[in-house]
């Protein structure tokens, strides 16, 4: 019997953020779903957290061990980006009012604990579910050439739109996606070789773990397909409408009644936490 991935997304609590823009911090969303994941393993609800920055960088944890990140970092800094490292795998990608992030927020079961790797398809079945009205074809495997490359890059005509990382705790587990909805996706490359070019002075190629990154590997929905220039909130309402379709009146009952939302002042502890933790020293 084939098992359908969205399966597993149902009776989700949707969270959108996506226009709450009034914190700078980039850290802020990722210290949120940290706190919300904890919350999800004691018994809490499954959450869809969707949200942007309107100006950020954000590392991956190998990218804050390559030999000059510190002046790359300045150099993002003083262009006013929000820098930070995320405390998932994946590399550097830069963030902006065209990037749609989706985090899957979920309880382990014994099923997702013998194949991690259906947490992927999970995000990948419901980013392609969100765009099937576009027509287009959404494939997975890495993009030579992407920023933040990996298996499961998901691509329209061979240029990557997302990237997909993973974050787990003992008993719940977060699968996190940027969507690259609108703009250039030329742009974002060049801006990430931008950085990988100043982070890597000195160092020995062979030697450094760090992505080639080439201008024509990655491209917007807005560019690969019929969505329109009003791809953001297009994209958003589509992946809303997912997750309404897998909701029953019951479950969100339920799951309403086990969520605590953690008020800004514990969130900001978090992302201090979290910069103090990983970032750069």
């Amino acid at each position: 019997m084939t098992i359908n991935p969205l399966d597993g997304l149902r009776n989700m609590l949707l969270l959108d953020r996506t226009n709450d823009l009034n914190e700078p911090n980039v850290l802020y969303p990722f210290a949120l779903d940290e706190i919300l994941c904890r919350q999800t393993g004691r018994g809490g609800p499954a959450i869809c957290h969707l949200w942007r920055h309107p100006n950020a960088f954000v590392l991956g944890l190998r990218d804050s061990r390559l030999p000059q990140v510190a002046d790359a970092w300045a150099w993002l800094e003083d262009q006013g980006r929000s820098t930070a490292v995320r405390n998932t795998g994946g590399a550097a990608v830069p963030l902006d009012l065209g990037v749609i992030n989706i985090s899957l927020i979920l309880p382990k079961t014994a099923e997702t604990e013998r194949h991690f790797h259906n947490d992927f398809e999970q995000m990948y079945a419901l980013i392609r579910e969100a765009l099937q009205a576009t027509g287009a074809l959404v494939e997975k495997g890495e993009i030579q050439g992407a920023f933040c490359p990996g298996d499961f890059d998901l691509s329209i005509d061979g240029r990557k739109f997302c990237g997909i990382a993973q974050r787990r705790q003992s008993h719940a587990y977060i699968v996190q996606a940027f969507v690259i909805a609108e703009g250039s996706g030329q742009a974002r490359t060049q801006l990430t070789r931008g950085f990988y070019d100043r982070a890597t002075v000195g160092g020995d190629p062979a030697q450094l773990d760090f992505p080639l990154v080439e201008a024509s590997s990655t491209a917007s929905l807005q560019e690969l397909t019929t969505i329109g220039a009003d791809a953001s909130r297009v994209f958003t309402d589509a992946v809303k409408q997912v997750i309404r379709s897998l909701q029953t009146k019951e479950g969100m009952q339920m799951a309403s009644s086990t969520l605590s939302l953690p008020s800004p002042d514990v969130v900001h502890a978090m992302a201090k936490t979290l910069s103090e933790r990983y970032g750069i020293h």
